[in-house]
């Protein structure tokens, strides 16, 4: 584990070529935040689902099924999720002979999500120097943005 210069704890993941710190969150079917795990980049993604899983267990019970891209697949993952309840994960997959640009079916609202997190200019860059900072500021973006969507409707 690296630290920046001011303090912070951050990674590397080779894989994505990401510097930093990796967010992993669970959206709804609307795209709304249901759970939040921000950590270092340099750990693996199937480790940083079973975290943000199980951090929301408790609160929906009821949620069985769970779209993911192919960074979570495996085995060590549906092991993993079987010691928290009954899961069934189903991996989203880009097709081998799919060229440029494809949008992923259900893949497409965590993106969304993702990209209306990043509009917040707190959260543009990786300004925090906690992971406990960018947490909170990455759930004042959730509230802002359901505050505004509720103000229109």
């Amino acid at each position: 584990m690296k630290t920046t210069e001011s303090g912070g704890p951050h990674g590397y993941d080779a894989g994505k070529k990401v510097k930093g710190r990796k967010r992993h969150i669970v959206a709804d079917t609307a795209g709304l935040l249901v759970g939040l795990i921000m950590h270092i980049a340099s750990i693996q993604d199937r480790d940083g689902a079973v975290a943000v899983l199980a951090s929301i267990r408790r609160l929906y019970p009821w949620l069985q099924h769970i779209f993911a891209d192919a960074g979570y697949a495996g085995d060590k993952l549906r092991n993993a999720l079987a010691a928290l309840g009954r899961w069934t994960v189903q991996i989203i997959k880009r097709s081998d002979t799919a060229q440029g640009f494809e949008v992923l079916p259900r893949r497409w609202v965590v993106e969304r999500t993702f990209a209306w997190l990043g509009r917040c200019r707190r959260l543009a860059k990786d300004f925090e120097t906690t992971i406990e900072s960018s947490t909170a500021w990455t759930l004042v973006a959730h509230v802002r943005r359901l505050t505004r969507a509720l103000a229109r409707a």
